[in-house]
């Protein structure tokens, strides 16, 4: 009895096993889902106070890009992506009890560079003496449809902070560059 109940759980025991891999859709999304990069001189943001002063008093705050990494799925004929980027901030000698809203962006951009979608987010951040401080882990979603799995290999997701053009004079300066 014990030899023909081992014969019925050996090929039960195989379906089970075998349904442990991944789906065709997982595997595309696996393969597929693009990570994100962050754009050169877009990874840190120096605000100042209104005003002429641009020495380290003057400061209201500093932000900064952390990590960032996606997952995917496919939905059809769409790749749907969860982005997910740590945005930092510190307030600077400047920054009185106040809201920091720190610009970023979020860019899909194809094969030959030309941007698919792009959208424009704020961090906001509530700071004061007892909280100089402050990070968020901002969730956003795309979608990308496509004809052919292949078709989704050319995609890339760019990130940055926004920093004006005279932040990022700053930042460069700061940098040495």
């Amino acid at each position: 009895m014990r030899r023909v109940g081992a014969l019925l759980l050996a090929p039960l025991l195989a379906v089970v096993l075998s349904s442990c891999g991944r789906s065709t859709k997982e595997q595309l999304a696996a393969t597929y889902c693009p990570e994100p990069f962050t754009v050169q001189d877009a990874q840190r943001l120096t605000r100042f106070k209104p005003g002429p002063g641009r020495d380290p008093r003057d400061i209201l705050f500093e932000a900064t890009l952390g990590r960032a990494g996606t997952q995917c799925a496919v939905k059809r004929d769409r790749l749907e992506i969860d982005l997910r980027l740590l945005v930092a901030v510190n307030a600077g000698p400047s920054m009185s009890t106040g809201t920091a809203s720190v610009p970023y962006f979020v860019r899909l951009v194809d094969s030959s560079g030309t941007v698919r979608e792009g959208r424009d987010f704020n961090a906001d951040f509530k700071l004061s003496a007892a909280n100089p401080r402050g990070q968020s882990m901002e969730e956003l979603s795309l979608s990308v449809p496509f004809a052919s799995p292949s078709d989704l290999g050319a995609y890339r997701i760019a990130v940055g902070l926004k920093p004006t053009p005279e932040e990022l004079q700053y930042n460069r300066r700061a940098e040495g560059r």
